[in-house]
């Protein structure tokens, strides 16, 4: 008899597991599709406005001026292009894992980017 009790207390826990994470994926999946979001988070700590920004600094002498140093105000990032730089790093930049930056969430910072 007690065997049975842990079984049907078993198959309880693992329903009640199953019941959140299908309510919960949508959440987590829409949460992770913003692309603003996903800026904020990995970004803007080096690429945001302000001072103390290495990323936003270094642009700034690379370009002088011809284009602007913020990202979130350029209009020549491509999805295609900012995917590779995410993904492989640049000079001093690291590269994102896929643990970091899922491909989902890497899209949507590329499109959020591209301005599309």
């Amino acid at each position: 008899m007690r065997k049975t009790h842990v079984t049907k207390r078993a198959y309880f826990g693992a329903a009640a597991v199953l019941g959140y994470l299908v309510l919960m994926a949508p959440l987590h999946a829409q949460q992770s599709m913003d692309g603003k979001a996903v800026f904020d988070k990995w970004c803007a700590p080096c690429h945001g406005d302000g001072p103390g920004k290495p990323g936003t600094a270094a642009l700034q002498v690379l370009y002088k001026g011809v284009k602007p140093a913020l990202l979130e105000k350029r209009t020549d990032l491509t999805p295609e292009f900012t995917s590779a730089i995410v993904r492989t790093g640049v000079s001093v930049m690291p590269f994102f894992r896929k643990t970091e930056i899922s491909d989902a969430e890497l899209a949507a910072l590329s499109k959020y980017l591209a301005h599309k």
